[in-house]
């Protein structure tokens, strides 16, 4: 009997102690009330509380969670109505004030968050809506973290999902979108062609430029060329007055001669003459070469050697038709 009472004591210690220990698991903190009052947090691992005394009042997930803002329509400041969702993060910082200073933690997140949401999009544009998501989630964190800092409660994003317009604003939206791409679309060409035309013109002014400025070296050029061949002319023109100022008669013989001779040498190479018909005379060549030989004679001084005389040659009459002495033979050469 004795026995099976100390068995019995010994089970109800062990029962005790093990209803006692309290094993928190990471990620998690438990809050102990002590006949129902909060005493203290269990935090993760081994605890010992005394059974009957001690209790675990609530088990708090400290770890970051995330909260479904399901669908809902807001009207806009522009009286559009849109349809929205989005999410929130948040994470449990103090576990006591999460369990006790609100009733239920999600449900009060949720409420919070979508009222906040319908004032800070009500508050804006349709445009303003759809295109500053950035803008609405910073507006929502700030006012609903700010909001559950009792709650010991840290939001860490908000995050809108969708927007969705009505299927008519949308329409609407996609033809202005058209338009005003189309608008983009002509000024972009009205600007193209504009700047095509200055540039065609500048082109056309920088080629008339160039042009005038051609026009200006060339006729520079020209003017100085004819100076050039003016000054070579006067300066030939001298040297043949002196030389004809020194050597006399003979020596405008010379130079008639040469140029005769000249004159004679193209109508020989003309591309274009076969048969060539003048009147001339064999007695005022040999005439003009004597008169050559007498000025080569002159610049010799008389001392060189003579040159040998050619016998003089009568002229050849004269016909009183110029078609006979066209046609006519010429005369005779004679032996040297």
């Amino acid at each position: 009997m004795g026995l099976t009472i100390v068995a019995a004591a010994l089970v109800l210690v062990l029962f005790y102690l093990f209803t006692s220990i309290k094993i928190v698991r990471q990620g998690y903190q438990y809050t102990i009330e002590h006949f129902g009052r909060y005493t203290n947090t269990a935090a993760p691992g081994f605890n010992f509380y005394p059974a009957f005394f001690y209790r675990v009042g609530r088990k708090v997930n400290m770890m970051e969670q995330v909260i479904d803002i399901p669908g809902q329509e807001i009207i806009t400041k522009d009286n559009a109505i849109v349809s929205t969702d989005g999410v929130v993060f948040f994470q449990v910082l103090d576990a006591a004030k999460a369990a006790y200073e609100v009733s239920d933690l999600y449900v009060a997140l949720l409420q919070l968050t979508t009222t906040n949401l319908r004032t800070v999009m009500g508050s804006m544009d349709l445009d303003e809506t759809l295109s500053k998501r950035d803008e609405i989630n910073a507006r929502l964190l700030s006012v609903v973290d700010h909001a559950t800092v009792p709650w010991g409660v840290k939001i860490t994003r908000v995050e809108i999902k969708d927007i969705r317009p009505p299927a008519d604003i949308v329409t609407a939206m996609g033809r202005q979108m058209k338009a005003e791409r189309e608008k983009r679309a002509n000024i972009l060409d009205a600007e193209g062609s504009r700047a095509s035309e200055i540039l065609r013109a500048e082109g056309q002014k920088q080629a008339r430029i160039l042009e005038a400025e051609g026009r200006r070296e060339s006729a520079f050029r020209d003017s100085e060329a004819r100076e050039r061949a003016a000054e070579a002319e006067a300066k030939a023109t001298t040297v043949v007055t002196a030389a004809i100022g020194s050597g006399g008669a003979q020596a405008i013989n010379y130079f008639i001669a040469q140029k005769y001779v000249e004159a004679l040498g193209k109508f020989a190479t003309s591309p274009n003459a076969k048969t060539i018909l003048f009147p001339v005379e064999a007695t005022q060549l040999i005439g003009t070469l004597g008169g050559i030989g007498e000025i080569a004679k002159e610049a010799l001084g008389g001392s060189g050697t003579p040159l040998p005389s050619r016998p003089q040659v009568a002229p050849a009459p004269t016909p009183a038709d110029p078609r006979q002495s066209a046609l006519a033979p010429p005369p005779p050469a004679s032996d040297a």
